[in-house]
């Protein structure tokens, strides 16, 4: 079985979001990039595949050669390659097509792409790339067990949950639940110094022109100051949350 993980690098969840180019672009300066949390909860279980059925599993990503480390780390986990597509990942329509060029060339099983990514929350590659492949697509995934050609899916759905028998080859939109946070891998000296020697390809994007633009970006208005009342004041506690606050 050949899987294909599909790989964002997105800032860590605790960087200090700033805006440059007239708050137009993303600045990266100081920020610290990770793999996707969605992404490494589908990496690990295709990690879990290879150890347990003997799955091949690559990793793929479009970006600049600054997510190369992101890739190792990824190779450092168990992946046996990787593949970076070497463009600026513009937006989702851009992405799916140049991951569909891969796939279409590759004869892969299973595609694990996480549901959105945690930087734009897009929530569009996986579908696009499914149907552009044409794969059947099982979005929002939080169990997968695979027999021969035959897969049983579990998806979360609005109060509960559905399970799913499809055929291969698959496009899954992974989060977590396939894997548990306590399942996730962290690479030991022995995954980082071998992922130095296994491959990882870089190729040319295909010519795809962008379909949106992001033009502006602007952060959450700031909290207001806290008041801070003392307990046996009652009267004014009330008075504020009736007079200023509008809430009773």
């Amino acid at each position: 079985m050949k899987i294909l993980v599909c790989i964002s690098h997105v800032p860590d969840t605790t960087s200090k979001i700033n805006f440059t180019n007239g708050d137009s672009e993303f600045d990266t300066n100081g920020v610290q990039f990770v793999i996707n949390p969605n992404d490494e909860f589908g990496l690990t279980r295709a990690i879990w595949f290879k150890e347990k059925q003997g799955a091949q599993v690559t990793v793929i990503n479009v970006g600049g050669v600054d997510t190369e480390p992101t890739l190792r780390k990824a190779l450092a986990i168990g992946a046996d390659e990787a593949i970076r597509i070497n463009a600026n990942p513009l937006d989702g329509t851009f992405v799916a097509k140049q991951l569909a060029e891969v796939v279409k060339n590759g004869s892969y099983d299973l595609v694990f792409a996480g549901k959105e990514s945690l930087d734009y929350n897009g929530g569009m590659v996986p579908g696009m790339l499914s149907a552009l492949v044409g794969y059947d697509f099982i979005n929002s995934c939080e169990g997968i067990e695979v027999d021969g050609t035959s897969a049983k899916v579990i998806r979360q759905i609005d109060g509960g949950k559905e399970t799913i028998a499809a055929t291969l080859p698959l496009v899954i939109g992974t989060q977590k639940g396939i894997v548990e946070e306590k399942d996730l891998r962290i690479p030991n000296m022995r995954g980082i110094m071998t992922a130095r020697t296994k491959a990882l390809t870089v190729l040319e994007p295909i010519g795809v022109e962008a379909a949106t633009k992001a033009v502006k970006f602007e952060k959450p208005a700031a909290k207001s100051a806290v008041k801070l009342i003392d307990p046996e004041n009652l009267d004014e506690l009330i008075n504020l949350l009736h007079n200023e606050a509008k809430v009773i």
